[in-house]
């Protein structure tokens, strides 16, 4: 028999992520078939959340296996005279072939077409022959009483034929008389539930929004909260693709509204344009002068429009019950059902008639006190002529949201510019919004749209008759362009910009001058040439400082502190960073916000003098501070700084946190080398946070180097050398000296900042060994120890001890090598670069071992494994578990071990590996009780009361260790 589904009334909207659900409605249309199952099933969720397109699946599935599928809908226009609506629907897909060849179904349609009575329906249906018959009931909840009647019959007594009855509602519109009649048979055992859930982003992309670029596919999916129907509607009117007027997922959607009356629709509009503000006195605001008051808008009636909130509330009765619009969690406020309607919604109307919404919106709030930054959305879609108090607003919202969303604040800033006519009275007011529109596109992210602002404000602004606001304004514009340039990785555009301010005639003022100078040097550090800076920065900080400029000395300490760092110049680097914490400190968060950028200069500058404590204090103060500030640029660095802190003062996966949230930021503002940089600290991180080998890191580092492509900066230098950092020595050391070498310039890395170049000889050394190459090994190492001495920084003389650690280690000489190793764990403990001191502890004991120190290698090696343990350093616990010393042998005479049973001997030498009782037995395939007894008998027999001491005492004494790796 032919079947609904045969003759090609299934939807043709997407299918899309619900094949659990389908496999399931199949699972029990087969159980019903079989004599079994519920008679039932109830399927529920959101309007468009994709029940009819899953049911219209379900029914070709169902008529290919033979089953005769019949689908009607209730209708809520049909009256409630016509009993049996959405039944005499279905049953209407019978012809009259089908009648004459299924005599039962014929006898069910006739008498739901004459409205017979529910029991002579029913008995009808309990006559149907197999191979049965599959009802498909949509929008249930529309349905008359005669069709619950009959519903509520046939589950209070399921037919024995094969029959199953598919329901699909809307739960919130559902009346209380069908609600009730679905949970009487849910406790029954006669109806089964299957509600539908929203659907992942990764199912909407693959199936709903092919072709969708990525960052719009995500963004559509937030928006429509991955329901199907606002996904699709959402994808076509934001895409702009074609559609035939009236069709598609728009025109379903919107279909809702065709039965509301003009009073009823300008209520729903009214809400849709007041958000999260549709308070009854707010939507009496928007629509006391009627939907027609706008002028030239047609299809509205005035006189139907509501007057005040008691009239809205009689209003928006019929689409609350439509559950077009649902009250909010304090009643007050009201909202539509989905917050995509509203876009759908505004988006069908006329123009004319969606600005006219938007300028009593802004209006009713403006009247009930309403900050600026509520209003200006409305101001913007309602502006159409230049107005100076309307300007003057949104230039004001755009300011105080500048920090929490700086791209809206650009977008707000661009309506007004675009809007401002093009008068010689209005250029200064022009250049100002202009300067702070590119600000604000920095912040956003939009770093090359914000330049191509700066450069033509530069341009349109210089000349002769430039007066002193000008001149100020247009060193503004150069300081934040060169900023920019700096960001964009074009320092030579950055150095030019600032040489033509500095040496401009008259210049500028004294405190502009010095953040020119210090912007100067900026771009000068990134280039890796302060030295050409240094005079002029000294210059300029004798200058800030007899002017008691505290914010411009403090700028400058900064800047002079980092230099010095970088070039390895310590004692100066101190005193700058010294005097500029004590200024910073002093500053407010509200005037530090000023100055992120200085904070993360002394931030670095910390870090490269080894001061860890003050460098996350400072760190953890300021990235709280971008955080409120919205000053994105700072926040990135500042969180790979911290994220570095954390690392090497153990605390790996805190830094694994602040290293993808920084990568995270950095993404959104764009620029190759910081992301690149950003995404090297990251794989940096991770090296130590994965096990031993995992390819993840090495990976994640070559894509750190191929993002900052042939960039020469800092941040650009410092990412090749992390990937030389993260290669596998083991595998091609030849790859690892290759990008040392390209980034160092020589085989002396002298290119390489000063102050990390012993660390980086370090790594030099090791792919040299790797190679064969020892008396070059021996070169690189002596030179790393005579790099490092001058510095005074014990991290990096720890670095250079251990290269030369390595070498002595490869010539044989395991005493000096553990001498040069332990040197290199205490240089890291006293700067408390915890990391370190567990690798250069883990190298020590294998050396001691060699040179017949077994218990001190082991007392080494437990406190490295430790440290990188407690750290979260996952890839050096791997590498301590690989190089565990042999535990020391004794002369078997054993002092207080001695009257041990081998049996108790094995199991003190479990305890000093760190076994709990549970893992002895385990390992022993004894109960934990025998292994509780036995460690309680060797505590009394030798005096000890804690496992610590017993490993301790073990330790002492290698008789225990040697029979039980003997055992």
């Amino acid at each position: 028999m032919d079947t609904f589904a045969d003759r090609g009334r299934v939807d043709r909207a997407p299918f899309a992520g619900r094949n659990r659900e389908l496999d399931r409605l199949d699972a029990l249309s087969r159980g019903r078939h079989g004599g079994a199952g519920p008679a039932a099933v109830d399927v529920t969720g959101e309007p468009g959340i994709g029940k009819t397109r899953l049911l219209a699946e379900f029914a070709v599935r169902a008529g290919r296996r033979g089953a005769t599928v019949l689908r009607g809908r209730a209708d809520a226009t049909t009256p409630d005279t016509t009993p049996f609506q959405p039944f005499v629907d279905a049953f209407a897909d019978l012809d009259h072939r089908d009648r004459a060849t299924a005599p039962d179904l014929a006898g069910v349609a006739e008498l739901v077409e004459r409205g017979g009575p529910v029991r002579r329906v029913a008995g009808a249906v309990e006559r149907i022959a197999a191979p049965g018959l599959v009802l498909v009931l949509d929008d249930l909840h529309a349905a008359d009483p005669a069709s619950v009647a009959l519903v509520d019959h046939l589950l209070r007594h399921p037919p024995k034929a094969p029959v199953l009855l598919v329901l699909a509602r809307r739960e919130r519109q559902t009346p209380p008389a069908l609600a009730s009649v679905l949970a009487r048979a849910d406790d029954t055992g006669a109806l089964a539930r299957l509600t539908l859930a929203p659907l992942t982003p990764e199912d909407c992309a693959g199936g709903l929004g092919t072709g969708l670029p990525p960052g719009a596919a995500r963004e559509i999916h937030a928006a429509s909260r991955g329901n199907p129907l606002y996904y699709r509607a959402l994808a076509l009117t934001r895409t702009r693709r074609e559609q035939a007027p009236g069709t598609g997922p728009v025109a379903a959607l919107l279909d809702e509204l065709a039965p509301l009356r003009p009073a009823e629709r300008a209520a729903v509009e009214a809400v849709a344009v007041l958000g999260d503000r549709a308070t009854p006195e707010l939507l009496a605001a928007v629509t006391r002068d009627g939907p027609g008051a706008a002028a030239g808008a047609p299809g509205h009636v005035t006189s139907s429009c509501p007057t005040g909130p008691e009239a809205v509330g009689q209003a928006l009765r019929e689409p609350v019950r439509r559950d077009l619009v649902r009250a909010g969690p304090d009643d007050r406020v009201l909202a539509l059902r989905h917050p995509a309607l509203a876009e759908l919604l505004l988006g069908a109307l006329d123009p004319w008639r969606r600005r006219e919404l938007h300028r009593r919106a802004a209006a009713a709030l403006a009247g009930a006190g309403a900050p600026v930054t509520e209003r200006a959305p409305h101001l913007v879609r309602a502006a159409t002529a230049w107005d100076p108090a309307t300007a003057a607003e949104l230039a004001e919202a755009a300011e105080r949201i500048a920090a929490a969303d700086p791209a809206r604040a650009a977008d707000w800033l661009c309506v007004v510019l675009d809007l401002l006519p093009d008068a010689p009275a209005h250029h200064a007011t022009r250049r100002e919004l202009t300067l702070r529109r590119a600000r604000a596109l920095g912040s956003a992210g939009r770093v090359a749209e914000s330049r191509d602002l700066l450069h033509h404000l530069i341009d349109g602004g210089h000349g002769a008759e430039e007066g002193p606001e000008e001149a100020e304004l247009r060193t503004s514009a150069v300081l934040l362009c060169a900023f920019m340039e700096r960001h964009l990785g074009r320092y030579p555009e950055a150095d030019a910009l600032l040489r033509r301010e500095l040496e401009r005639t008259p210049g500028p003022r004294p405190d502009l001058r010095t953040w020119l100078v210090v912007e100067w040097g900026c771009r000068a550090l990134f280039a890796a040439r302060y030295p050409e800076v240094r005079p002029v920065v000294v210059e300029n900080l004798d200058e800030a400082r007899r002017r008691r400029d505290e914010a411009g000395t403090a700028e400058v300490l900064t800047l002079a502190a980092l230099g010095e760092a970088y070039e390895g110049e310590t004692g100066a680097a101190r005193a700058h960073a010294a005097e500029a914490a004590a200024l910073t400190d002093a500053f407010t968060d509200g005037r530090l916000a000023g100055h992120a950028e200085s904070l993360v200069r002394l931030g670095w500058s910390e870090v490269f003098l080894e001061r860890y404590g003050t460098a996350e204090r400072h760190t953890t103060r300021g990235i709280a501070m971008a955080r409120r500030a919205g000053r994105p640029f700072a926040l990135s660095q500042l969180l790979l700084c911290s994220a570095y802190v954390h690392l090497l003062t153990g605390r790996v996966g805190t830094a694994l946190d602040r290293a993808e949230e920084s990568l995270a930021v950095a993404r959104t503002l764009g620029g190759a080398e910081l992301i690149g940089f950003s995404r090297a600290i990251r794989a940096t991180v991770l090296l130590h946070a994965r096990p031993l080998g995992d390819p993840e890191a090495p990976a994640d580092a070559e894509e750190a180097a191929a993002t900052v492509g042939t960039a020469e900066g800092w941040w650009a230098t410092q990412a090749r050398c992390m990937l030389a950092h993260a290669l596998p020595l083991d595998q091609d050391p030849h790859r690892v000296r290759e990008v040392l070498v390209r980034a160092g310039g020589d085989r002396n890395l002298s290119r390489l900042q000063p102050s990390l170049r012993p660390g980086y000889l370090e790594v030099l050394t090791g792919a040299a060994l790797a190679s064969g190459d020892l008396p070059e090994a021996e070169r690189v190492a002596r030179r790393a120890l005579a790099e490092a001495e001058p510095l005074g920084l014990p991290v990096q003389r720890g670095a250079a001890h251990r290269a030369w650690g390595r070498v002595l280690a490869a010539r044989g000489e395991p005493d000096a090598a553990a001498r040069a190793f332990t040197e290199a764990a205490r240089d890291s403990a006293r700067s408390g670069a915890v990391l370190r001191e567990a690798q250069s502890l883990l190298l020590a004991a294998p050396q001691l071992q060699a040179s017949g120190e077994g218990s001190q290698a082991a007392a080494l090696w437990r406190r490295g494994r430790r440290l990188a343990a407690e750290g979260g350093a996952r890839m050096l616990v791997d590498v301590a578990d690989r190089t565990r010393p042999a535990p020391p042998r004794g002369d078997g005479t054993g002092g207080r071990l001695a009257v041990l049973t081998p049996r108790e001997r094995e199991i003190s030498a479990l305890v000093a590996e760190g076994l709990t009782n549970q893992a002895m037995a385990d390992r022993l395939c004894l109960s934990p009780r025998t292994v509780e007894s036995h460690v309680a008998r060797v505590y009394r027999k030798t005096g000890v009361e804690t496992r610590a001491a017993l490993a301790s005492l073990v330790v002492r004494d290698g008789t225990v260790a040697g029979q039980s790796l003997r055992g």
